[in-house]
């Protein structure tokens, strides 16, 4: 749902826009913090880095991103996206699949103890 948002140990998350096969999101990660090493059964992402510098993750390949720099993931592969720096990182994420909810992630690592979904 457009204007939804949620706080997790890394971060956080807000949907700006979705529709019939997308949703667009702006994600904030906080310094030294990473997302859990995780695919995807339905979508594929696409990020775009606004600020900061992310340490990506896709596939066992690191790559790293500036404001204006783009990362794609396709569907089923593994990625993470990491802050290394000292100040928020912010990213668009575009999700493209038939489904796009929150219980399409597959963790297969997490620095927080969450159960692998």
């Amino acid at each position: 749902m457009i204007g939804e948002q949620d706080t997790r140990p890394w971060g956080t998350w807000q949907v700006l826009d979705e529709g019939d096969g997308f949703k667009v999101k702006r994600i904030t990660v906080r310094p030294k913090a990473r997302l859990s090493y995780q695919t995807h059964e339905h979508r594929a992402e696409h990020w775009a880095v606004v600020s900061g510098k992310a340490t990506c993750v896709v596939d066992g390949r690191i790559q790293l991103a500036g404001p204006g720099d783009s990362v794609d993931v396709a569907v089923g592969e593994p990625h993470r996206i990491t802050n290394m720096e000292d100040e928020d990182l912010v990213l668009i994420e575009v999700q493209l699949g038939r489904y796009t909810g929150e219980d399409d992630i597959c963790r297969l690592e997490d620095d927080y103890g969450r159960v692998p979904a």
